[in-house]
C-alpha cells in the first residue's frame, strides 16, 4: 500500500500520463515531427512564472520527502538504511561524476540517432525565456529530478520490494520500467535510454545501498542538458 500510495502522488501517475501521450502521438503519426519540451513558462509576467517555477520544484520534493519519512520509521538506519547520508562525500562525489559521463554520453547519442530514425520527439531541454532566473531554476529543477527519482524509484521502491521479498532483478526491472515509462512522452528513445539507466542505477543500489551518488550523477546529468541547452539551442546545429 506504502509504494502504491507514493508512487500515486508522484512517478506513477507521472508513468500513466507519459504513456497516454504515448499513444496520443503515435495515433497522430508518430514522432517525427513531435516536440517535447521540458522546463516550460508558465506565466508571461516574470514574479508569477518564477513562483509557479518554485512552487513545482516543491511539488516535486515533497513525494521524496514522504518516501523519506516512511523509510525513518525503521530507526537506527544511517542515511534512512539507503545511504542518504554524508559519511562517504568524496567517494559518492567521485561515483556521482562517473555515473554522469557513464551514462550522459551514450544517452546522447541514444538520443541523437532515435531522433533521426524519427522514434524521438525533438527534445527542447528549456522552454524558459532568457530572463535572469532562468539558469538557477533549470538547475534546482535538475536536482529536484535527481533527489525524486533517485530517492522515489531507487532508495524506497527497491527497499520496499525487498522486504516483499522480490528478486533483486524482478525489483530492479520493474523500477526501471517505471522510470523508463515517465519518459515515453519523448518517444520510444526516452524509454530506452531511462530504463538502462534505471537498470544500472538500480544494480548499482542493490549492491551498495547508496542512493547518493545516484542522486548526484541524476542531478549533474540534468544540469548539463537544461542548462546547456538554454546556452547553446540556436548556436550548434544539432541542438
Amino acid at each position: 500500500m506504502e509504494i502504491l500510495l507514493v508512487l500515486g502522488v508522484s512517478l506513477g501517475v507521472s508513468a500513466i500520463d507519459s504513456l497516454i501521450n504515448f499513444a496520443d502521438i503515435q495515433t497522430r503519426g508518430g514522432f517525427r515531427g513531435a516536440v517535447a519540451t521540458l522546463n516550460t513558462a508558465q506565466n508571461p509576467r516574470a514574479w508569477v512564472d518564477l513562483s509557479y517555477q518554485l512552487l513545482g520544484v516543491v511539488n516535486g520534493v515533497v513525494p521524496a520527502l514522504l518516501a523519506l519519512y516512511l523509510l525513518s520509521r525503521a530507526p537506527g538506519l544511517a542515511g534512512f538504511g539507503i545511504g542518504l547520508d554524508t559519511r562517504r562525500l568524496k567517494a559518492d562525489l567521485r561515483v556521482g561524476l562517473g555515473f554522469a559521463a557513464l551514462i550522459g554520453l551514450p544517452g546522447l547519442g541514444l538520443v541523437i540517432v532515435a531522433r533521426q530514425l524519427g522514434l524521438n520527439a525533438e527534445i527542447s531541454a528549456s522552454g524558459l525565456a532568457d530572463i535572469w532566473y532562468r539558469y538557477p531554476v533549470l538547475v534546482l529543477d535538475a536536482i529536484q529530478n535527481g533527489v525524486l527519482e533517485e530517492i522515489v524509484m531507487i532508495g524506497f521502491l527497491l527497499s520496499r520490494l525487498r522486504q516483499l521479498d522480490w528478486t533483486p532483478w524482478k525489483a530492479i526491472v520493474l523500477s526501471a520500467a517505471i522510470r523508463g515509462s515517465y519518459h515515453t512522452y519523448q518517444g520510444l528513445g526516452g524509454f530506452v535510454g531511462n530504463f538502462v539507466m534505471g537498470a544500472i542505477f538500480g544494480w548499482w543500489f542493490t549492491r551498495t545501498k547508496r542512493v547518493l551518488p545516484l542522486i548526484i550523477a541524476h542531478s549533474i546529468l540534468d544540469t548539463v542538458s537544461f542548462v546547456g541547452y538554454a546556452a547553446l539551442h540556436g548556436r550548434v546545429s544539432w541542438l
